[in-house]
């Protein structure tokens, strides 16, 4: 699947550089993906080195100057240490594809009664999504679910909504009313049901956690199989094969 991180590390690897097929480095390329992102209005999570989280959204690119600005609330806690360590990585997803980019100068511009986080727009883009892990958003009507229980509580048993699949991972939706999962976390023994056809156990690590918008309403767990098994495998396969047609079907009705 495409590098599903909280952020991936994008250091140098060698001679070779590993990250040469999702590297954007145009200007206009990158400006064409930032102006998607603001006229989507879509989530993004920025990351200090120290920990930090920032759930936000990008509302103003200014190309002339260089500068983005994020939405922000003066009253977050996390903000004032996003400013203080001045460079963040900026995670966000359009549609199956995962945006990543580093944002440095970071400043805090006040008003009367709003607040904006300036940054300086980024040199380059990360794009990630490999062509052997296509991932399809699960069928409403089937209900898909991954039982499990709470990492931090073992007391606590879930039944989490699918949201999408790949060969490479899933993505769950973790209702706001139930105490967060932190990125790092190992689910075992995670009962996955896609449908009456298609289910399998197998243990999960979540790589990212991600606002769906409404803070009120929950978030996105982004997971990666840590294992799965050759008969698990090929169920999933034909699972996403099967939801593939079906779409396809759905889209010409």
């Amino acid at each position: 699947m495409f590098e599903n991180t909280r952020p991936a590390a994008l250091g140098p690897a060698g001679g070779i550089d590993p990250w040469a097929e999702f590297r954007v480095d145009h200007p206009r390329e990158v400006l064409a993906i930032l102006r998607q992102l603001r006229d989507g209005n879509v989530p993004v999570n920025l990351n200090a080195p120290d920990g930090a989280m920032l759930a936000t959204s990008l509302w103003a690119l200014d190309d002339e100057r260089g500068r983005l600005n994020f939405s922000a609330d003066p009253a977050h806690p996390q903000l004032e240490r996003l400013v203080e360590e001045n460079e963040a990585v900026a995670v966000a997803y359009l549609d199956s594809v995962k945006l990543q980019f580093d944002v440095a100068g970071l400043l805090l511009v006040r008003s009367l009664n709003a607040a904006a986080l300036q940054a300086q727009v980024p040199r380059e883009v990360y794009r990630f999504q490999r062509r052997g892990a296509y991932r399809v958003r699960t069928l409403e009507q089937h209900s898909p679910t991954a039982g499990l229980r709470h990492p931090a509580m073992p007391d606590m048993t879930l039944a989490l909504r699918v949201l999408d699949v790949s060969v490479g991972g899933c993505a769950l939706f973790l209702p706001a009313d139930v105490p967060a999962i932190e990125p790092g976390s190992t689910l075992a023994g995670v009962q996955i049901e896609l449908d009456a056809d298609t289910r399998f156990s197998a243990p999960l690590r979540i790589h990212h956690v991600t606002s769906l918008g409404n803070s009120d309403r929950g978030v996105r767990l982004g997971c990666e199989w840590a294992q799965l098994d050759g008969q698990a495998a090929r169920a999933l396969q034909r699972y996403i094969d099967q939801t593939q047609k079906r779409r396809r079907l759905l889209s010409l009705g």
